[in-house]
């Protein structure tokens, strides 16, 4: 018998809106096979069913099993049924079902389970909670985290970048400014802006190949915070559709506009900063329609720290049939920045920096005002979603990038030029300059909804120009190059995911994925001569390489609610352009990496508690350290991590959103000659932090106030960084930080109030131990490391007005 009552999941809905539950209309029963073994007692199959605006079933998942033979029938019946969509007014929603199927024995009949008429659920039969328009597939690691940002949006943050500290073990930095790519540690991993990342924004990948500023190098300031609905962090190579730079994990931002109508916010506080932002949801359209505007500016918290940025980014989703969905986004964006760079500390504790002798303008202050830079990003991408007869899926995407940044930064002072003779130093001012389109396609088929199978594939193809030049520190004129190259790069990959359940209790992931890189590269920094005589100082460089990266997982589950899984897998990073040899064989740098834990999950609906805990240990090949001298990330052979977390998130009916986490991770240089598995030996690793913990929390309610509804919020954010070892044997301070915002709102006028750095702590977002000299041209160079560091932000205060026009739906 088949019992059509569901549990429903709807977005965002409201006590004030109507919300209109999926109705069966088409509920075939499940045949089993001939070969089933016989019914004593009736065997019961819980099924989740993702059913798309259409009311056709998009996904089918066990939640409960009945038996490897009960499950599969019940799932090959239901990618057959049909449903009126859930709404919620007239607009069809996409959501999830709870649906179950229960076989019961009849005597003298054939033993299949039959459904009883389908009849229309109430709607007071349901529950709901905020679940985001994708699908969220089981997940391959204890790391691997489907972040819905829910009522977290309400912590105050910078940008879209600041929402990657959700997952677990990462921290954010910046030494480049506001408009510069922040640099990411995860997973015991400094993996600079980019370069052991990979960063993808709904499928398009961010990551700049051979970037002048580091290989890898990825901006999401371009993101606008208010469009992403979910992020998914894929902590470690456990998925065959990571590639290229996924050697810490992957991150790819999803997004949607669940609110219809328009939300129009401008802000204003500290350091006369100011921001504007205006999104628009066209009513009866999906929340994969919208139009988003982000202006920002202000002066920055000290001298040469001002910037401004503006971006666009806009989505429509349109219906070529019942069976098929074309997306289609684009995005622009431009800043202007400046920097303060680093400081060296003993400079600023003996008052000596070029600023008031008072400890804040001593903290805040700079040696060069030449730092800064600029940079613009222009996207587009067209998405085909196609369902197929049988229940497949196929989506095709293809995306064309053009991007432009140039940045100069001064790291050493006066230490590295040698000057003509006779004459002073001229600093060690750096500009890089990068200029790259990206074009592309990705696609991936699954033959039927609840089948175990998933094909992919990746083709990418690059044309850059990187360089970097020595400016003079008068005048800025160059006067040297570093390297100038013309990098031609195509990425070809494909994978395989594999999934089967041979027990109730055991489900076994796994598959593989194949990459193949062909770099062409035109030096245009060669010397005019040789041994031989004059030469034309330009050299071509062509290399190859091929990649195999098998990935499994397996997933034991001990109970209804508690889940033990193991993971295990290969990757890989590609090679910098600007260090490959010609007809070089295999230019990427290998990582293998391990995980095991627990996951634990209570509730159903409005409430739910979500516990996970793993340990993992991960070796790289070649790994690439941050070098002072060329302002860059360089190679320093192999390294390893050994490291754990945990995190917990408590959800309680749309009012209150908690989760925090804990990480703690050793990364070290291992010595030559030792084993593999001695993982905790070697040399410590600098700039990365060991223990990092970060708690997020936002609590919603509402009052009558004169007989009329007030809306209001809380949200907090924490932050603590344990010590940062340094080079020679130094540790830096640990950094404990508190952001927090209220909000309260009347009919369509919201208020809002927030502080970041909430104690006003004197914190240094980077630091570094090395040699350097700021002094001046003429002035001896001190050949001993010291300490330098880039200022973190003050106490930094914003009001914020917004303006809810045109909605839905009204929201207390």
């Amino acid at each position: 018998m088949f019992i059509p009552t569901l549990v429903l999941w709807l977005l965002g809905a409201s006590p004030e809106v109507p919300v209109t539950p999926p109705v069966p209309v088409e509920a075939a029963p499940p045949v089993l096979p001939p070969d089933a073994p016989a019914l004593k007692d009736a065997v019961r199959v819980l099924l989740r069913l993702t059913l798309d605006t259409g009311g056709a079933v998009s996904f089918v998942e066990v939640l409960e099993s009945g038996g490897a033979v009960f499950d599969r029938a019940a799932m090959a019946a239901a990618t057959r049924w049909r449903f009126e969509p859930a709404r919620r007014g007239d607009e069809p929603l996409e959501v999830r079902v709870d649906v179950p199927v229960t076989f019961e024995p009849r005597p003298g009949e054939e033993e299949v389970a039959s459904p009883e008429p389908p009849a229309k659920p109430e709607p007071r039969g349901f529950s709901t909670t905020v679940q985001d328009r994708s699908v969220a597939p089981p997940p391959v690691a204890v790391g691997d985290f489907h972040i819905q940002v829910g009522q977290l949006a309400d912590v105050p943050r910078g940008s879209a970048t600041d929402l990657m500290l959700l997952a677990p073990g990462v921290m954010l930095a910046n030494h480049g400014g506001e408009g510069h790519a922040d640099t990411l540690y995860l997973r015991g991993f400094d993996a600079g802006e980019g370069k052991d990342v990979e960063l993808r924004l709904d499928g398009v990948p961010l990551n700049e190949v051979s970037h002048a500023h580091g290989h890898g190098y990825a901006d999401t300031y371009f993101i606008i915070p208010e469009l992403v609905r979910s992020l998914r962090v894929t902590e470690g190579p456990y998925d065959p559709s990571q590639g290229d730079f996924g050697v810490a994990g992957t991150v790819e931002y999803q997004l949607g506009l669940e609110r219809r109508g328009i939300t129009a916010s401008v802000s204003s506080g500290s350091f006369a900063s100011r921001r504007l932002s205006l999104v628009w949801g066209p009513a009866g359209m999906s929340e994969a329609t919208f139009v988003g505007v982000l202006v920002r500016q202000g002066h920055g918290f000290g001298p040469n720290r001002a910037y401004a940025n503006a971006g666009l980014m806009a989505q429509t989703e349109w219906r070529l049939g019942p069976q098929t969905r074309l997306r289609l986004f684009g995005a622009s964006y431009g800043a202007r920045y400046a920097t303060a760079g680093v400081v060296r500390e003993t400079d600023v504790v003996d008052a000596r920096m070029p600023c008031a002798r008072d400890a804040d303008s001593q903290f805040f202050c700079l040696y060069d005002a030449n730092q800064g830079g600029a940079s613009q990003r222009h996207l587009a991408s067209v998405e085909l979603t196609s369902r197929l007869e049988r229940g497949g899926r196929f989506v095709q995407q293809a995306f064309a990038i053009a991007r432009q940044m140039r940045g100069r930064e001064n790291f050493t002072g006066f230490l590295q030029d040698t000057p003509p003779v006779g004459e002073a130093q001229r600093g060690d001012d750096t500009e890089q300059s990068y200029q790259g389109t990206t074009v592309g396609l990705r696609g991936r088929y699954t033959p039927g909804l609840a089948g175990p199978v998933e094909l992919g594939y990746v083709a990418r193809y690059d044309a850059v120009h990187t360089r970097a030049r020595r400016l003079r520190d008068k005048g800025g004129a160059p006067y040297a190059t570093v390297f100038d190259n013309q990098v031609r790069t195509t990425n070809l990959g494909a994978y395989l995911s594999l999934r089967g359940a041979p027990l109730d209790w055991l489900t076994l992931r796994g598959g593989v994925r194949v990459d193949t890189f062909l770099f062409g590269v035109e030096d245009l920094n060669r010397p005019d001569s040789d041994r031989q005589g004059a030469r034309i100082p330009e050299e071509a460089v062509e290399a190859y390489g091929f990649f195999a990266s098998p990935r499994a997982s397996v997933d034991i589950r001990l109970s209804p609610r508690l889940t033990w899984l193991t993971s295990a897998g290969l990757g890989a990073r590609s090679s910098d352009a600007a260090g490959l040899s010609d007809a070089e064989l295999a230019p990427y740098a290998r990582v293998a990496s391990g995980e095991t834990g627990l996951g634990w999950r209570w509730g159903e609906g409005p409430s739910t508690l979500e516990l996970r805990g793993a340990v993992f240990a991960t070796r790289v090949s070649q790994d690439l350290v941050f070098s002072e001298t060329t302002g860059r990330n360089q190679p320093m052979g192999p390294s390893q991590r050994l490291g754990a977390f945990g995190s917990a998130r408590f959800q309680w009916e749309q009012r209150l959103d908690v989760q925090a986490s804990l990480a703690w991770a050793r990364a070290t240089q291992p010595l030559p000659g030792a084993s593999p598995w001695r993982l905790w030996e070697g040399t410590v690793l600098p700039y990365i932090p060991q223990v990092l913990g970060r708690v997020d929390a936002a609590w919603r309610g509402s009052v009558t106030v004169a007989h009329q509804p007030v809306g209001w919020s809380v949200a907090l954010g924490h932050s603590a960084i344990g010590p940062k070892p340094l080079p020679l044997d130094r540790f830096s301070e640990s950094i404990f930080l508190f952001d927090m915002a209220a909000r309260a709102r009347w009919r369509a006028v919201e208020l809002g109030l927030s502080v970041e750095n909430l104690l006003d702590a004197r914190w240094r977002e980077s630091e570094f131990n090395y040699v350097s000299n700021f002094r001046g041209p003429d002035a001896p160079a001190s050949l001993l490391a010291t300490r330098h560091f880039s200022a973190g932000a003050p106490r930094i205060v914003r009001g914020t007005l917004t303006v809810y026009l045109d909605l839905q739906e009204e929201r207390p």
